[in-house]
């Protein structure tokens, strides 16, 4: 029997053009339970849900959605045991500590933080000018937002409890979420932990709907309908692509994170400092979760010299001595030697690994590769595929002025570090490096590796193109992940009475921070 969707309040079978199996990539096996790929029907049911949705949101105080956003945590946490135990099965990541302690505790957290801010109301941004009587606030879309979630974060990032499902519901619209393949029914148990918040809300019914899998045609449509008001999309550049382009042709905003090579820079004196204290940070966090984080460093750029060796033999003597982990899909191993075979072609030479592992589940070797700084600067764009899993590249520059020059050829990106000497010896290097660096990355960071994305209001999680679409935007750190799922709503020389609640004179809250005549205020007008 097929797993049921969520559309509209209530579990039913799907109008399926097709049904799916995930796979435990620890073994190979197949999981138990299938899946149904959804056709238009579902789709046009969904949205049309939502849009009722909408309409009947302009009538529900915002302490509503609090109370969903935290009655929605607390119900997750019930069910930790089962969605930590079914995502280990589903993508081969550990139970403990990285799906119980880590990621379900950072999944609740952000939810949390969304509630709170709902509370607060000094995300929207509330903006009042009496001189002209207008005045103007960020509200919600006239439509759901679509999220297509990842396969690297069950939790944090799924597509029906992660940051970008708690920013769009935090703002007030409707959400439309797609499961990723990779682990559906860890997605069907965040989904009922939904249903059961839902229905302990006043919040409409199709404010929260799921359905698991569409062809790549119905997705397109989805990201493109005339009812949706925005999606966001984390994944592959080539689907991000197509993804993007459907959804602005259609004029439909579209929040996509796509690929990231995350270059650390490591500058002379810093290796001369602490050489084994960089490599083994640096190995842990290329290979932790089998490479397959986002921020991911797999690009690594330093002065060739003795220091530069003696950093590739120990790196490689590390990346030969953990066990390679599993990778989430079937064709990842494929895809990984397809990767290290196209960088060998760009005359980047294998120091270690670069092939497919076999036996059972999905492993690829750790793999560690470097190229002169001549031939990354005549081949860079290739050079800079990102390739999803345990594999690196070291960039050995001739000198201080290439390694410069490699700086500026780099692509956009989500990070970029920058190690360092402790004392300031390398400070005039650094000066030069820090604005090429900084204007290729959403985050800059000195070191220290890149892997860790705290939800932090600070946070930016984005960066230019391709890392993301949006270089203004990110995707984590509340409340600033709200806005992309907003419109800015102007109001002029309307009466009070009329107005919404942050832009009357009464201060909201009496916590709600507001621009009143150029000065951010929380006093009543």
């Amino acid at each position: 029997m097929l797993q049921p969707i969520l559309i509209d309040g209530a579990w039913r079978q799907a109008e399926a053009t097709g049904t799916f199996t995930a796979f435990n990539p620890a073994t190979g096996a197949p999981l138990p339970e299938q899946y149904p790929i959804s056709g238009l029907a579902d789709i046009e049911q969904a949205l049309l849900a939502a849009q009722q949705a909408v309409k009947k949101m302009r009538f529900v105080p915002v302490e509503a959605i609090a109370h969903f956003l935290e009655t929605f945590a607390g119900a997750i946490e019930a069910r930790s045991e089962a969605l930590v135990e079914m995502a280990a099965q589903e993508t081969g990541l550990p139970g403990v500590p990285r799906l119980r302690n880590v990621e379900l505790p950072r999944t609740t957290d952000q939810l949390r933080q969304a509630a709170a801010a709902v509370r607060e109301r000094s995300w929207c941004q509330a903006t009042l000018d009496t001189t002209h009587n207008i005045r103007a606030k960020y509200s919600p879309l006239n439509g759901p937002v679509v999220v297509l979630g990842p396969s690297n974060f069950p939790f944090a990032f799924n597509s029906i409890a992660g940051g970008d499902f708690a920013a769009a519901l935090a703002v007030g619209n409707p959400v439309i979420a797609k499961a990723h393949p990779g682990h559906p029914a860890t997605t069907r148990l965040l989904a009922e932990a939904a249903f059961e918040a839902l229905q302990r809300s006043s919040l409409p019914a199709g404010m929260v709907q799921m359905l698991y899998h569409m062809s790549q045609q119905d997705g397109l449509t989805l990201v493109s309908h005339p009812l949706v008001g925005a999606t966001a999309f984390v994944g592959s550049r080539a689907a991000g692509l197509r993804l993007k382009q459907a959804a602005e042709e259609a004029g439909k905003p579209i929040y996509v994170e796509m690929s990231s090579i995350n270059p650390v820079v490591i500058l002379p004196n810093a290796l001369e400092e602490r050489l084994p204290q960089i490599v083994n940070e640096f190995c842990t966090s290329a290979l932790s979760a089998t490479g397959q984080f986002c921020t991911n460093p797999g690009l690594v750029i330093m002065v060739a010299g003795p220091l530069s060796e003696q950093f590739l033999e120990r790196a490689a003597s590390a990346f030969q001595a953990t066990p390679p982990g599993f990778l989430f899909h079937e064709d990842s191993p494929r895809r990984l030697a397809t990767a290290v075979t196209s960088l060998q072609q760009c005359n980047a030479r294998v120091i270690t690994g670069g092939q497919q592992l076999e036996g059972p589940g999905y492993r690829f070797e750790n793999t560690l590769l470097s190229v002169s700084g001549d031939h990354f600067l005549q081949q860079s764009s290739k050079l800079q595929e990102e390739a999803f899993g345990n594999v690196s590249l070291i960039v050995l520059a001739s000198n201080q002025a290439q390694l410069l020059e490699i700086i500026e050829r780099l692509e956009g990106n989500l990070t970029g570090t920058i190690y360092d000497h402790s004392a300031g010896l390398d400070d005039p290097l650094y000066e030069e490096l820090e604005p090429l660096l900084q204007a290729k990355v959403g985050r800059l960071l000195n070191n220290k590796m890149p892997t860790g994305v705290a939800v932090s209001p600070a946070m930016m999680h984005g960066g230019p193109f391709p890392a993301s679409g949006h270089l203004g935007f990110t995707g984590v750190g509340i409340p600033a992940s709200l806005l992309r799922f907003a419109a800015r709503r102007c109001y002029e020389n309307i009466p009070t009475r009329h107005l919404p609640a942050e832009l009357r004179e009464k201060n909201p809250t009496g916590q709600t921070w507001r621009l009143i005549d150029g000065e951010w205020t929380q006093r009543d007008l």
